[in-house]
């Protein structure tokens, strides 16, 4: 079977060039053999020479985020030479900027990772998010930007960890057949924080897990898995979350991803209601 080769190269951490690479080869159902060749941090002639040393054992497309006007001249001429295709990932982008703005774009590498205050309020909102993960902590719930509710197994904490590695101070509460919602919550005003509600369809759900309790070693007929039980579990939430009018996010067909973006597009416009 034909084996297919991607390098990625990148002068930074290499999430542009792999995020738009990713979202492209979902696509390609008929390319059943791609390896990825991940070249990050490139930013010197010795790594270059490593890279194109690279290429040649294993040529095939190469892909890169490089802002250096040196380096990045060096890696064209290269892959001209070895006859491979070599794209530039923000070009199209970086030049529709310029003609818009009318100014010259910088080639600082790596700046969209420098330590400014966005980067700050991002580790603060991880540090936030982690000591609010799962219900374990009620106090200074007003200074978060979003309250995740929902049944076990909905998703509840990637969601949030995806969302505060995004700089929203998230926090994640499960609900749990018998025990209340936490007063402190059901008390909070307006719309900052929002409150989020996640369900998935029950048999999904049931099926969840029922995994679950396969990797623990636990008995897979407990009550935590049953499909009647799981069900009535769900219609519960669903109940509370049309009392207090919540919004509901169904994450039974969505990735962490799009689950994430839709809570984001919802606390901005719930900021925009406050303001």
């Amino acid at each position: 079977m034909t084996e297919h080769h991607l390098h990625l190269v990148s002068d930074a951490t290499g999430e542009t060039v792999s995020s738009a690479v990713r979202a492209c080869l979902v696509q390609f159902d008929a390319v059943p053999r791609v390896k990825q060749h991940l070249w990050w941090l490139v930013r010197t002639p010795g790594q270059i020479r490593r890279l194109i040393e690279g290429i040649e054992a294993n040529p095939g497309v190469v892909l890169f985020t490089l802002i250096d006007p040196e380096v990045r001249a060096v890696l064209e001429e290269a892959c001209r030479e070895l006859n491979v295709p070599c794209v530039s990932v923000l070009d199209p982008v970086m030049e529709t900027l310029k003609q818009y703005f009318q100014v010259e774009f910088r080639t600082d590498p790596g700046r969209q990772h420098t330590m400014d205050d966005a980067y700050f309020r991002r580790i603060d909102a991880i540090h936030y998010t982690l000591a609010h993960d799962d219900g374990q902590l009620l106090e200074g719930l007003r200074d978060a930007d979003v309250i995740v509710l929902g049944v076990s197994r909905t998703s509840k904490t990637p969601t949030c960890m995806y969302l505060a590695n995004k700089g929203y101070k998230a926090v994640n509460i499960p609900l749990v057949p018998d025990i209340p919602v936490p007063q402190v919550v059901l008390d909070l005003p307006g719309h900052v924080p929002l409150v989020v509600g996640l369900t998935r369809e029950p048999k999904s759900l049931s099926d969840l897990r029922r995994n679950r309790l396969r990797v623990m070693h636990e008995p897979i007929d407990s009550d935590y898995a049953n499909e009647e039980l799981v069900r009535a579990e769900v219609a519960r939430a669903r109940r509370l979350f049309a009392q207090r009018g919540w919004p509901v996010i169904d994450v039974t067909r969505k990735s962490i991803e799009e689950v994430a973006a839709a809570i984001m597009q919802r606390i901005e416009q719930a900021r925009g209601r406050a303001e």
